[in-house]
């Protein structure tokens, strides 16, 4: 509690501090009269902090994680993120954290049942019932409660941030990459097997482009350009609440220009033609994946409509972003630097140590390229070796 004691005329007075005045953002202060004592006033001051100090320490006692989270970290939040984010966030507080943890007081919550929580995730966390999250699963579980706590040791409602304490499972990133993304020759085969499938094109660009989901749903025909065998990322549709919402992209890269191989532009040009065919008109704002009304598709829907026609063959199951992954890693010999540009990722450093072991052309291009500096012929054919130096 801040304060003061002063004076006005004969009589003393404790002012205290009560933050600021949301209207005019000024320091607001109550004046408590003690008086025409001074000793009357300090008595007054002590015993108007030990009052602050003992409700503050029964609300603090009393407050639970939900709570913390609810009134405080999360409405920060919506103020900070992106919806999309918010909405990954507020799923793992629902379905994983709260029914745990939420019920515990903060100052009670301890590295035990932190742990516990992770070994129920890792056993028996799926929503499904179907068994337990992947380590990656609940290392992102980790990561937000550790952040939630750190939030909560900063406004000095904890002294300790027993997540800090807790032992999370490793991300075996060399296991996940096994079944990540395909062989091109599974891409084939899956191409092949679905060419009649309503989305067949918006597995084909996939896999092409490498664009991500939203990505994908976010294009609209103004951003084709045909003639010129290109197409514009601008927009990305993000599924928040399970409704699709326009969002930025994902990274200040993620607005980025596409080079097009013949395939994939003469599968749009059949494209643009069904769609004049089927809305009468060739409207450059429409979405290319759209539903049957012409609105953007829900990135969601795509994903699902990717796992059912996976069910039918008998291929390696993978998400629908293993298809920007198997573009990526198919990319034999290319430098991380282009890799990274027709991905929209933040940096090559992140490409390079995302594929860089999956991409061994990448490794054997170096050593190619550093053997023909010391060992190459020269353009004279001359020996320049220089017996002075």
């Amino acid at each position: 509690m801040k304060g003061y004691i002063t004076r006005k005329g004969d009589r003393w007075y404790v002012v205290i501090y009560e933050g600021l005045d949301p209207a005019t953002g000024k320091e607001r202060r109550r004046w408590h009269p003690a008086g025409t004592d001074r000793t009357a006033a300090e008595t007054l001051q002590r015993q108007l902090a030990a009052d602050e100090h003992h409700r503050r320490g029964t609300g603090r006692s009393r407050l639970t994680l939900a709570g913390h989270v609810e009134r405080t970290w999360l409405p920060r939040k919506a103020r900070q993120l992106r919806p999309v984010t918010l909405d990954g966030y507020m799923r793992q507080l629902r379905l994983y954290i709260l029914p745990a943890l939420g019920h515990i007081a903060l100052r009670s919550l301890r590295v035990e049942h932190i742990d516990a929580l992770y070994e129920q995730l890792l056993t028996s966390g799926r929503a499904d019932g179907t068994g337990g999250l992947s380590n990656k699963s609940v290392l992102e579980v980790h990561v937000l409660l550790r952040q939630i706590l750190d939030d909560a040791v900063g406004r000095g409602l904890l002294t300790t941030n027993p997540a800090r304490q807790a032992i999370p499972p490793r991300h075996r990133r060399d296991q996940h990459q096994r079944r990540m993304a395909w062989t091109a020759n599974e891409l084939r085969s899956f191409l092949t097997a679905t060419v009649q499938h309503v989305h067949h094109r918006t597995f084909w660009l996939a896999a092409h482009t490498g664009m991500r989901r939203s990505e994908l749903a976010g294009l609209r025909w103004r951003d084709i350009d045909l003639g010129n065998r290109r197409l514009s990322i601008t927009r990305t549709i993000v599924a928040v609440n399970g409704h699709a919402t326009v969002s930025n992209g994902k990274t200040h890269n993620a607005a980025r220009t596409l080079d097009l191989d013949p395939g994939t532009v003469h599968l749009l040009h059949a494209w643009r033609d069904d769609h004049a065919d089927q809305y009468g008109d060739h409207d450059p704002e429409r979405a290319l994946i759209a539903r049957p009304g012409g609105q953007p598709v829900n990135p969601q829907t795509l994903s699902q409509c990717f796992e059912r026609a996976i069910a039918r063959t008998t291929l390696p199951k993978i998400s629908l972003h293993g298809l920007r992954h198997t573009h990526a890693t198919s990319s034999d010999g290319e430098n991380a630097k282009v890799v990274q540009e027709r991905l929209g990722h933040h940096s090559h450093s992140f490409t390079a140590d995302t594929y860089q072991h999956v991409m061994p052309g990448m490794d054997a291009a170096a050593a190619s390229r550093f053997d023909g500096l010391v060992f190459g012929d020269d353009d004279d054919g001359e020996d320049e070796t220089d017996d002075t130096a």
